[in-house]
């Protein structure tokens, strides 16, 4: 595989080289694996997303290792990481921050909140009332938030993972279409197998191995690494492929309305970093077809009067549009 040059002003030594960060990728995608055991694919992607410079939305019941992927993926980071736990009476405030007048200084004062920070996670978002979920818009879309008539830049990488229950579930909010549509992808966990299971139940408790568990990556092997993947060759025959999939999203037989061009660029950048953790250095129809799903569940909805599921009719969509 090439390696690709050194980017955003690095020294080129032995640490900060090509083959260096992809060895501290690779060692950080074990850790996460070895904490949250048998969701190697769900692991794979929720990097992909990392890497795309996306944002991740992990749907799934209570008690299967939302929370526990989410935090596993911050540790290794080595990033500044905020928590912030989404109840029916946060505020906008207590995500952003606020201006305090400073009488002293006779000016306002600005106090960050936990959104200003590398990693974020947005515990059960849907639990939080729809003005307080609007409050994540323009953080995740423009890595920015306006706080009465100030901009604030936010740091950088800036990466939002949010879990999200089963809208069923007492006191549980739907996230709006704009909201779901800042989500690079959505997964589900399910519960594990039983061979994992049996293993979970005997093995060390999984928050005592979170807390021993060290950083892997820095910020810095971050940025490195969505750059790297940013550059990945895409023929034009794939083009072409990924166009006719976003054609018949749009076919009203399968989805009340398609992907937008928007998802199309999303759905590049994700795939070129899964074909990154596939060590190719250019995108495949693999790829697409792997992240595909994820990039789908969450932004549409099944046409009128279908009983298929949203992943059936993916699946179906997949299977129907031909490969280059």
């Amino acid at each position: 595989m090439t390696t690709a040059p050194t980017t955003l002003g690095v020294t080129d030594s032995p640490a900060n080289s090509d083959e260096a960060r992809r060895a501290r990728l690779a060692e950080a995608i074990g850790t996460v694996n070895g904490i949250l055991l048998g969701k190697e694919r769900q692991v794979q992607l929720a990097f992909s997303c990392l890497l795309a410079r996306g944002h991740l939305l992990i749907e799934d019941l209570p008690g299967v290792g939302k929370t526990t992927l989410a935090h596993a993926l911050a540790t290794v980071l080595g990033a500044d990481y905020q928590r912030i736990q989404f109840t029916s009476d946060l505020m906008p405030a207590d995500i952003l921050g606020v201006s305090i007048y400073r009488r002293d200084k006779e000016a306002f004062e600005f106090h960050p909140g936990p959104i200003f920070a590398d990693v974020v996670l947005a515990d059960e978002v849907n639990r939080a009332t729809p003005k307080t979920q609007s409050a994540l818009l323009e953080a995740m879309a423009e890595g920015q938030v306006t706080i009465e008539g100030s901009t604030h830049a936010l740091p950088d990488p800036f990466f939002v993972i949010a879990t999200q229950n089963p809208l069923d579930l007492v006191g549980t909010y739907p996230l709006p279409d704009s909201q779901l549509d800042r989500f690079l992808l959505s997964i589900s966990l399910g519960f594990p197998d039983p061979e994992v299971e049996r293993e979970l139940l005997v093995s060390e408790d999984r928050s005592r191995v979170l807390a021993r568990t060290a950083p892997v990556l820095s910020p810095r092997d971050v940025l490195d690494l969505q750059e790297t993947c940013a550059q990945l060759h895409v023929s034009d025959a794939l083009l072409a492929y990924v166009q006719a999939l976003l054609a018949e999203t749009r076919n009203s037989r399968w989805f009340d309305i398609g992907l937008s061009p928007r998802a199309g660029l999303a759905l590049l950048r994700c795939a070129r970093a899964h074909a990154f953790l596939e060590q190719r250095d250019f995108v495949a129809p693999e790829d697409i077809k792997a992240v595909f799903p994820g990039l789908a569940r969450h932004r549409m909805t099944v046409s009128h009067g279908l009983e298929a599921s949203v992943e059936d009719q993916v699946d179906g969509l997949l299977a129907q549009v031909a490969l280059p």
